[in-house]
């Protein structure tokens, strides 16, 4: 392959030529931007202990009131990207939000999509576009582009969750933005009860709803259930993995990123296969050595880790006795629209 010409052996009036023309010439970066072979991901594997991170979302709750907050976050960043880009990979967001008794979080929507997965804490809720939600440890909120959503807490013991929002994509393409408005109130009906079992929808007699987010929380009481159902119909199953998905399209719960728990068996060692987009690791029980690339992660219960696209990703459930279970984000779906999701091995 030829060796591409450099901006500098260009001459310095060429140059500035072209930049009073807002012009740049190309082949001094084209490998930059299209590099042999395979991307070169910006992400790097990190991992956020919540152990270490708890007592300082803590503390944020006695340094800043929410109504000076309006959304108590500590956001995990991707040191690959620049902490103060705020990414945990070019399309993730994360973010560790905390809630105190007796708080409320406004009522605003927004144009990314956003998931609250529940880390710790009882009494608190999200309503979303009417339909009050409770939130319990291991439970999936969707939130998703356009819907107002607030959160309130009516318990005695501080709530966190865990954000995962397209943010980084959404602004990337100019398209972020928020609007503020009044407390919601409370509608009757929750999809959880209307989807309760797989395969079973609403037949629409009269009327069809035409709700592009029929569900929006998914009990980790159900999830777990599935996991150790599949567990045990499948126990030649290598990956027991499951998928949160539209009860009513059997597409991705939302547009952009994708959602999925994870079972690994006692003492389960499972090698995923290499994939284009990038994954993020939570786990909710249990304990799960993540190695991304030789680097290993001892994730333990709350903990998160990013691997980036492109990873050679191994699972590892560090106990013997107990299965382990994890939540999963990735950008799959966005992968699979724009044509780019691939795997290799």
């Amino acid at each position: 392959m030829n060796e591409l010409g450099r901006l500098d052996d260009l001459p310095a009036d060429y140059v500035e030529a072209l930049k009073k023309q807002n012009l740049v010439p190309l082949w001094p970066s084209l490998r930059a931007v299209l590099p042999p072979g395979r991307p070169r991901p910006l992400t790097q594997p990190t991992f956020w202990s919540y152990e270490a991170l708890r007592p300082l979302l803590l503390k944020a709750g006695e340094l800043t009131p929410i109504e000076k907050a309006e959304r108590r976050v500590l956001v995990l960043a991707n040191p690959g990207h620049g902490l103060e880009n705020m990414k945990a990979s070019s399309a993730m967001y994360l973010g560790m939000q905390l809630l105190l008794p007796g708080e409320w979080a406004p009522a605003h929507r927004h144009t990314p999509n956003a998931v609250r997965m529940i880390v710790e804490g009882e009494g608190a809720y999200t309503t979303v576009d009417g339909q009050k939600c409770p939130m319990s440890r291991g439970d999936l909120i969707l939130t998703p582009t356009g819907l107002w959503h607030e959160h309130g807490h009516d318990g005695s013991v501080p709530v966190v969750w865990l954000d995962v929002l397209d943010l980084p994509l959404v602004y990337y393409m100019e398209a972020s933005y928020h609007i503020d408005g009044p407390r919601q109130a409370v509608q009757p009906g929750q999809g959880e009860r209307r989807y309760a079992r797989g395969g079973i929808v609403p037949t629409p007699v009269f009327e069809r709803t035409n709700t592009p987010y029929p569900m929006l929380r998914y009990p980790w009481s159900e999830a777990k259930a599935a996991l150790q159902a599949l567990a045990a119909d499948q126990p030649q199953l290598a990956s027991v993995q499951v998928t949160y998905t539209n009860p009513e399209t059997g597409g991705h719960a939302e547009n952009i990123l994708g959602f999925y728990a994870q079972m690994l068996r006692p003492g389960q060692t499972l090698r995923l296969p290499v994939r284009s987009p990038a994954t993020v690791f939570h786990q909710i029980e249990g304990g799960t050595t993540v190695t991304i690339e030789g680097s290993a992660f001892a994730l333990a219960e709350a903990d998160t880790c990013c691997a980036p696209g492109w990873s050679e990703i191994v699972l590892a459930n560090r106990s013997d006795t107990e299965p382990s279970f994890l939540f999963l984000a990735d950008e799959a779906p966005l992968h699979t629209k724009l044509g780019v999701y691939e795997v290799r091995g």
